[in-house]
């Protein structure tokens, strides 16, 4: 009996560490959105509903705030749209590295 008691607590201590993703889920979603908040998103998620998680949601977060929103809401699918445009935008201009110039040294010839 102990055994199965220390095998419980064993996995209980590990569950975080193996299913990080378990405690992130969304339980509760918005369907309204406060005006203000998609300019401050610092980041988002999209959840799906399969897995650990049983809810559709985008995952909007901000400072040390996580808010969960519905992804049917027309204003966060435009959002989402225009800010998945300006990542790959951003992604497809990569600055191109700089060439070396080779300078002649006193006294060499070329």
């Amino acid at each position: 009996v102990p055994f199965i008691s220390v095998f419980f607590l064993t996995l209980l201590l590990l569950f975080p560490a193996l299913f990080p993703g378990a405690f992130n889920c969304c339980t509760k979603i918005s369907e309204e959105i406060p005006k203000g908040i998609l300019q401050r998103v610092e980041r988002f998620e999209i959840q799906k509903a399969d897995g650990l998680c049983h809810l559709e949601a985008v995952i909007l977060y901000l400072e040390d705030k996580k808010f969960c929103v519905s992804p049917r809401i027309k204003r966060v699918k435009k959002w989402m749209k225009e800010m998945k445009h300006n990542i790959h935008r951003r992604k497809s201009h990569v600055r191109k590295q700089r060439k070396t110039r080779i300078t002649k040294k006193k006294g060499q010839k070329q």
